[in-house]
């Protein structure tokens, strides 16, 4: 187990909209008996201080599942893609007082449980998930301090992750298998609930 680190916020990227798989949230489609989001939940939980949610439209939608977690709409007009909310998640963080934001997208329910540890002992100052040689960069531990760079980058039309992250220095952190499994086709909802099955 990684274990809370005090001063991270948690933020599940779930502003997408889910075009391939018939619209709507994904995060809330079932998984192993609950929504997907309940399963992410529980593993990223653990690992934060904090934790919330980056969506737009109504927030009630999550009041079920997740109950008293903020939902943070983009900061920036236009639906800009998943940079907007890791902005939103450094200006929340920055708000409680906190110095760290840890991204999942939504639709990546199975990460590691050691997943903060191991992005934190190696940020510099951006530590990026990867696994079978493939990076996954809105899978990453962001410092807070970086939001005034991040706003003032996607003002001009940044709106690449990986593209941003690595000219501020992303270091990539490589899992065994395939722990960032994520549901972009209905067919992949089957794959992750085997993974469930496999107790990934």
């Amino acid at each position: 187990m990684g274990g809370t680190r005090p001063g991270i916020l948690a933020v599940v990227l779930a502003g997408g909209l889910a075009r391939r798989m018939g619209g709507g949230d994904k995060t809330l489609l079932p998984l192993g008996g609950q929504p997907m989001l309940s399963v992410l939940m529980e593993r990223l939980r653990p690992q934060a201080a904090a934790f919330a949610i980056s969506a737009n439209g109504d927030p009630s939608r999550f009041a079920a599942v997740a109950p008293g977690v903020p939902v943070l709409a983009d900061p920036l007009p236009g639906f800009p893609g998943p940079l907007a909310g890791v902005l939103a998640g450094m200006d929340h963080a920055a708000s409680l007082g906190l110095d760290m934001v840890l991204t999942v997208p939504g639709d990546t329910p199975l990460v590691p449980m050691d997943l903060a540890a191991r992005l934190h002992a190696a940020a510099s100052p951006i530590a990026c998930a990867a696994s079978a040689g493939r990076m996954h960069p809105p899978v990453a531990l962001w410092p807070a301090g970086l939001r005034d760079d991040l706003r003032a980058a996607m003002a001009t039309g940044e709106g690449k992750v990986s593209r941003w992250a690595a000219r501020h220095g992303c270091m990539p952190v490589e899992w065994p298998g395939d722990p960032f499994l994520n549901a972009n086709a209905p067919e992949d909802l089957a794959a992750l609930e085997a993974a469930m099955a496999r107790g990934a």
